[in-house]
């Protein structure tokens, strides 16, 4: 993005006044517009509705409805709008069942300033906000405890190519086009390719269900290492 291209438009739902300040202040600091706040899940479903933003940050633990019951009503009303989970820890399970849903990623809530705009900018262009080790020791656990030969999500995966099943397996891993590429002896470019190609074929919105989709076709099972 460049320093005259207009910055995505955030929501920011959270039940801590103090959060959602703070956070309003960083990004708008940073070019970013902060159009509409949310102090619980429908309300930010509600102010979603209404101001139809390109980036909803939205806190998992809230009143009233809870932030993954709120991403879900905001994807179907808004298929095209961004949702980050946000929460105080590391492994908390509902993050697995948002990211299912379609959310574009998650953050701590003690994540720095510039990794929080980073963040923002990087799921308004359509990709993943994956931290590698902290989303495959999620994914890992939930997937641990699913009940074999029982996907949540069915894909038919016969569409792809092998080398697209061999990307989508890496990225379930957590492997980015950087490292996809060298460890494929590809382009980065050919690698975006595959990418792309494998979300047209599988209806993915993104990153975050391409690993998800990875888990629960049992292409990757707990433990594979890339």
């Amino acid at each position: 993005m460049t320093a005259d291209a207009p910055g995505p438009r955030v929501v920011i739902a959270d039940d801590q006044e103090l959060v959602r300040t703070g956070f309003r202040l960083i990004l708008t600091a940073r070019g970013i517009d902060v159009v509409g706040e949310a102090a619980d899940g429908a309300e930010a479903v509600a102010v979603v509705r209404r101001l139809r933003p390109d980036v909803v940050l939205m806190d998992i633990r809230m009143p009233v409805m809870d932030g993954l019951e709120a991403a879900r009503r905001i994807f179907a009303q808004a298929p095209d709008c961004r949702v980050i989970m946000l929460t105080t820890f590391d492994l908390d399970h509902y993050v697995y069942a948002a990211l299912a849903a379609g959310a574009s990623g998650f953050l701590l809530k003690d994540v720095t300033s510039d990794h929080l705009a980073a963040a923002v900018r990087l799921v308004d262009t359509g990709d993943a906000l994956l931290a590698p080790s902290i989303t495959r020791r999620l994914v890992e656990r939930v997937a641990a405890t699913a009940a074999p030969g029982t996907p949540a999500v069915h894909r038919d995966l016969a569409a792809l190519t092998p080398r697209e099943r061999e990307v989508l397996t890496l990225m379930g891993r957590g492997l980015s086009n950087t490292e996809l590429a060298q460890k494929l002896t590809l382009s980065e470019a050919t690698v975006k390719t595959h990418v792309a190609r494998i979300f047209a074929k599988l209806t993915l919105r993104d990153r975050a269900q391409a690993v998800v989709i990875a888990y629960e076709t049992g292409l990757v099972t707990p433990g594979d290492s890339g």
